[in-house]
């Protein structure tokens, strides 16, 4: 598949005959339609000082499931107009139309709206997704508990109009998943000046309380006198606490802290309530936007941003002195700065050159205290063990690494992952709690998101961490910051912890570069497996992962490329495989075929695909919602999670689904924004799971969309046998050499050296 190299072509697996060069499409690829893959909106107008920057659509490190689009921020360009919202838009931030799997729209019909605190109804019972974020919830106040102990340093509005109905209808669409916010700082940064000495930091504030009646009351009739929106009272109660009427009066911007409010809105809110006053250079709005775009940024996975990447941002908002409002908001504590030294220690008297991070403070807690926690578990293991009976086969060599180590990393494809799964075994013979855990369901291990909520694994001790003496993580690569310290705090003292995965596939959907960044540090022993993966499948994903996209002989069909000439010609042929072509030539099963393809929208996306596939396999009037019984579905409980399950039944408690034998209900007024068909999913949602056949569609208007790591990830799913829909030409060999995964800016690299160095300081 490289330029003058590709896999043989065929147009239908179950039909023999030579195999041939993939043609090349005799039409232009399709422009992108308004919200289909590749696509970036822009505003007809040029903006104010207020309007949004320019905005391309090609995305960053892998795509995120945060339910966010994103693009790279052109500080050579002036600002433009807001697009205005579009049910087609792209869901995901890598790439133009990316994965939600955050907040995922229904693919058809819809559900009631409304929350139960806006109608008087009596609160619902907790939800899976709610146990698991108030688990989480009790996990991160234990760490900033511990961090304090420590003392360690810290460097409905059907009738609404004008500005109301655009905010209405912007927040409305960013939470179904049809609209979503633009993420920014991909760009290298300019050279860092030198900034203000860094101010003390604050201590960790607390959760505020739910809000009451009355205080949402309250927001309400600051809302309507901006002339926003009723419904964002609720959101923005929760958002801002109980106060949260007179931090509006008195700021308007703080409506930033609503999820799916864009600037050029909250600069509407805030001219309604303040008139003239409210002016690009209000110290407010600075100060509001510095935390708004920070948070823009964990949404493409960074943890902090160098400050002339920041101050470039807030530039191009119209703010007209931004390094003096960054320092304003440093000094107020709004945000953190840190001082990361660069290169190698320089003598006694002379400068270190440092580059200048800006973060918010959770994120700067969590990376804190994983680095820590890592740290603990290394210098605390003092049990070394003779395993060496145990280390035979292809994980020896891993066995005897964790046998003397508390913390292993381990690296390799999908064959790899048995070395892993040996550790089990070992352990056991030797009388040791183990606990395997993965990204998704698999056989033999628990989730990470099941361990951490207490609903899978070992349970917890007295002190609330968990009851074993190694942990094995699988798909690490998926594990993001404040996940991640959620986990590591709960390991013992003097326990092990293993952390296996591929580094080559797409990064995890919230913020960090865990599994990259402790790596980079070389904190820990590093296994690499040697285990190549198997098969024509095998050597292409691994040519792939070092950037080639090699012919590979497939005797039996392993491989196979079906070129198209469009969007509509690449779903009929998706679905022609599915249905017919891949079961009649492999035996197996259309449900045991899974279609990937790199956005949510446009002609051959997600919706499109699901909205064929469902017609062909599982015809129906979707009465459940744009449900049926026996459709297959991916549910996202929270970000980053995407189970795949079956509809069952509904009723009136919601959606009834089977995972894999597990039941699961979703109510019904969670639906639009947890389910979605699954015969077609996102590389995101496909990551860390396999099937027997794939079906990769690449439409033309998709070219955009790809990277190495996305095709690495996509191709990787397949176990027996892989069909390539094949309509974008030479974009594909050249994303596969050339597009790199965007790097996420993180701490934990310098972090764990510091500690590392620190330790080898300290007198034995």
């Amino acid at each position: 598949m490289s330029t003058d190299r590709r896999p043989a072509s065929a147009e239908d697996p179950a039909t023999p005959g030579p195999r041939a060069e993939a043609a090349t499409p005799t039409e232009p690829p399709p422009q992108p339609a308004d919200g289909a893959a590749g696509s970036g909106e822009a505003g007809s107008e040029a903006g104010g000082p207020g309007a949004e920057p320019t905005v391309s659509g090609r995305g960053g490190v892998g795509e995120s499931p945060a339910g966010t689009t994103s693009g790279e921020v052109h500080t050579d360009q002036p600002p433009a107009a807001e697009p205005e919202p579009d049910a087609d838009q792209p869901d995901q931030p890598d790439q133009p139309d990316q994965d939600d799997s955050a907040e995922p729209g229904a693919d058809g019909g819809s559900t009631e709206a409304g929350g139960a605190a806006e109608k008087g109804e009596a609160a619902p019972a907790l939800s899976e997704a709610e146990a698991e974020l108030a688990a989480q919830k009790i996990e991160r106040e234990r760490i900033a508990r511990r961090k304090a102990e420590r003392q360690g340093p810290v460097d409905a509005g059907a009738k609404l109009s004008g500005t109301a109905a655009d905010l209405l209808a912007a927040v409305r669409a960013v939470e179904s998943g049809e609209k979503p916010s633009p993420v920014y700082f991909d760009e290298a940064p300019t050279t860092p000046r030198k900034p203000a000495a860094p101010a003390a930091q604050p201590a960790p504030r607390p959760t505020p309380p739910a809000p009451t009646a009355a205080g949402i009351e309250g927001v309400r009739s600051v809302l309507a006198r901006g002339g926003a929106p009723e419904a964002l009272a609720g959101p923005a109660a929760t958002a801002l606490g109980e106060d949260a009427a007179e931090q509006l009066a008195h700021d308007p911007w703080r409506l930033l802290a609503v999820a799916g409010v864009r600037p050029t809105q909250a600069d509407g809110f805030a001219r309604a309530l303040l008139g003239p006053e409210a002016g690009p250079g209000d110290e407010r709005r600075a100060a509001a936007l510095v935390g708004w775009l920070l948070e823009q940024a964990a949404l493409k996975g960074h943890t902090a941003l160098e400050a002339p990447t920041l101050e470039s941002a807030l530039a191009q908002y119209g703010v007209p002195d931004p390094a003096a409002s960054l320092e304003q908001a440093i000094g107020e504590g709004t945000v953190l700065v840190f001082h990361e030294p660069l290169g190698p220690p320089v003598a006694e008297g002379e400068e270190q050159p440092v580059r200048v991070l800006v973060g918010l403070e959770g994120y700067a807690l969590a990376e804190e205290s994983l680095a820590d926690g890592l740290a603990r578990l290394a210098n605390t293991f003092n049990d070394p063990a003779d395993w060496e009976k145990a280390a035979t086969g292809p994980g020896a060599d891993l066995i005897r690494a964790v046998s003397g180590h508390g913390l292993v990393t381990h690296t390799g494809g999908e064959a790899a992952r048995a070395e892993p799964l040996a550790l089990p075994a070992a352990a056991h013979e030797l009388g040791l709690r183990v606990c395997l855990a993965a990204h998704t369901p698999a056989q033999d291990a628990v989730t990470v998101a099941g361990l951490l909520a207490g609903t899978e694994g070992p349970g917890r001790d007295a002190d609330g961490q968990f009851a074993l003496d190694l942990l094995v993580v699988l798909d690490a690569p998926q594990l993001d910051v404040e996940t991640a310290a959620a986990l590591v705090e709960s390991v013992p003292d003097g326990a092990r912890l293993v952390l296996s995965g591929d580094p080559g596939v797409l990064g995890s959907a919230g913020p960090g570069r865990v599994f990259g960044d402790v790596l980079a540090a070389r904190a820990c022993p590093q296994l690499v497996s040697r285990t190549p993966d198997p098969g024509p499948i095998g050597e292409l994903v691994s040519g792939v992962g070092i950037g080639e996209l090699n012919q590979v002989d497939a005797p039996g069909r392993e491989v196979v490329i079906v070129p198209v000439r469009d969007a509509g010609e690449a779903v009929h042929r998706a679905v022609q495989l599915v249905a017919e072509s891949v079961p009649r030539a492999f035996a197996i099963p259309a449900d045991a075929v899974q279609v990937i393809t790199p956005g949510h929208g446009g002609s051959a996306g997600t919706r499109a695909l699901n909205a064929a596939l469902k017609e062909r396999l599982n015809p129906g009037p979707g009465r459940f919602g744009g449900f049926d019984p026996g459709d297959r579905i991916v549910h996202v409980p929270s970000p980053g999670r995407a189970v795949p399950a079956r509809v069952v039944s509904a009723d009136a408690q919601g959606l009834h689904l089977d995972a894999a034998g597990a039941r699961i209900v979703v109510p019904k007024e969670h639906v639009e924004s947890q389910v979605r068909h699954g015969w077609a999913v996102t590389a995101h949602q496909a990551v860390g799971a396999r099937w027997p056949a794939v079906v990769v569609v690449l439409p033309g208007d998709a070219a955009q969309a790809l990277s190495r790591d996305w095709v690495y990830t996509a191709f990787g799913r397949a176990e027996r046998h892989l069909s390539v829909v094949h309509g974008v030409d030479q974009a594909l060999p050249r994303a596969v050499a050339e597009v790199l995964p965007k790097p996420r800016t993180t701490r934990l690299t310098g972090l764990l050296r510091a500690l590392a160095a620190a330790a080898q300081d300290q007198p034995e």
